[in-house]
C-alpha cells in the first residue's frame, strides 16, 4: 500500500487531542510532535492539526479522503450539534467550549466490543497494552515509516485463542469472558450483522447484555461508540460526580442510582444525550 494524504480545511469541530483522548477509542498513541498515530480496520493513520488544517496521512486500504470521511464521522454537522446543546444550560455550554473538537467515530463493531469488555474495571494505559498485546499476536502486521503496527483480529483468529491464551496476554478476569463472546459469534448465537440492524435501543441492548462480560455501561459505550446511538448516555464514575455536582447535589454520590442519572440525561439531553455525555466527561476528566 501506498502513503495517501487527505488535507482537510475549515473544520471547526476536529481537534485530535479531543477526540482521541476522551474515552472513546484505545489504538491512537500521541507523537512527539502532538499529532496523533492509530490503527483501525486495515488502516494506519498519522492525524495532525497545523494552521488550522487536519492533515491525514498512512497507509489505507482504499481512498484515504473517503475513509477519514466515513471513521471520523465528518458528513455530520457538529457545529449544529454544539449549538443545541449549548442552549440547554451554563455547564453544558462550558463543557462543550472544553471540548469543541469531539468526534464519535465510526469504529468498527467487533473490535469495539472487545475493547469495551477488556475496559471494565480497568485503566486506559492498561486497556491499550492488552489491547496492543492481543493485535500482536492474532492480528496482521502492517509496514509503516519503517515501524510495525498491527491490525485487531477478526473473531476467527482471536477464536484461535484459548483462555490460557488470553490469560497470557495479561487479561486477568476477562480472559474467559473474550473467550466467552468470541465464542458466541462463531457459533452464530449472535451475529454483528443483526446488531448493526436493530434500531431499538432496548432491544439492542438486552442482546448486548447477553454477550460474556457485557453490562449495561459497556452495552451503552459499545452502543454509542459503534453503532452511533446518540441517545444513550453511559455512565462511569466520572460521568455519575459531573452529574451529581451539577444537578442532583448528594452529599454521597455513590447513592446516587444510575437510574436517577439516565431519567435526568434522558429529560435534558433527549436524543443527543450520547454526544452530551462525552462533552461533561471529557471536561469533568480533563479539567
Amino acid at each position: 500500500m501506498k502513503e495517501q494524504t487527505y488535507i482537510l480545511e475549515n473544520c471547526n469541530s476536529f481537534e485530535p487531542v479531543h477526540i482521541f483522548e476522551c474515552g472513546q477509542c484505545f489504538r491512537w498513541n500521541k507523537e512527539d510532535d502532538e499529532s496523533y498515530t492509530g490503527v483501525f480496520k486495515n488502516n494506519v493513520l498519522n492525524v495532525k492539526k497545523e494552521n488550522g488544517k487536519i492533515i491525514f496521512k498512512g497507509i489505507c486500504d482504499g481512498n484515504i479522503e473517503e475513509i477519514c470521511k466515513d471513521y471520523f464521522d465528518l458528513d455530520t454537522n457538529y457545529e449544529e450539534i454544539k449549538s443545541t446543546l449549548s442552549k440547554i444550560d451554563k455547564y453544558l455550554e462550558t463543557s462543550i467550549q472544553y471540548g469543541s473538537g469531539i468526534r464519535i467515530l465510526n469504529q468498527d463493531l467487533w473490535e469495539t466490543i472487545i475493547s469495551f469488555i477488556i475496559s471494565a474495571n480497568n485503566n486506559i494505559p492498561r486497556i491499550k497494552g492488552i489491547i496492543e498485546r492481543i493485535s500482536k499476536k492474532y492480528g496482521e502486521k502492517i509496514i509503516y515509516n519503517e515501524k510495525e503496527y498491527y491490525t485487531f483480529p477478526n473473531m476467527y483468529k482471536l477464536g484461535e485463542a484459548s483462555v490460557e491464551d488470553l490469560r497470557a496476554l495479561g487479561l486477568g478476569f476477562r480472559d474467559k469472558r473474550i473467550y466467552e463472546t468470541t465464542k458466541m459469534f462463531l457459533n452464530k448465537e449472535i451475529t454483528l450483522e443483526e446488531l448493526e440492524k436493530e434500531q431499538n435501543i432496548d432491544i439492542l441492548r438486552e442482546k448486548l447484555m447477553t454477550l460474556s462480560g457485557v453490562g449495561g455501561k459497556v452495552a451503552d459505550c459499545i452502543m454509542l461508540f459503534s453503532l452511533k446511538k446518540f441517545s444513550v448516555f453511559p455512565i462511569d464514575v466520572w460521568v455519575r460526580r459531573v452529574m451529581n455536582e451539577l444537578y442532583i447535589k448528594e452529599p454521597d454520590e455513590n447513592k446516587v442510582s444510575k437510574a436517577l442519572i439516565q431519567n435526568l440525561a434522558k429529560e435534558k439531553y433527549k436524543d443527543l444525550a450520547g454526544l452530551a455525555q462525552q462533552y461533561l466527561f471529557y471536561w469533568k476528566r480533563d479539567a
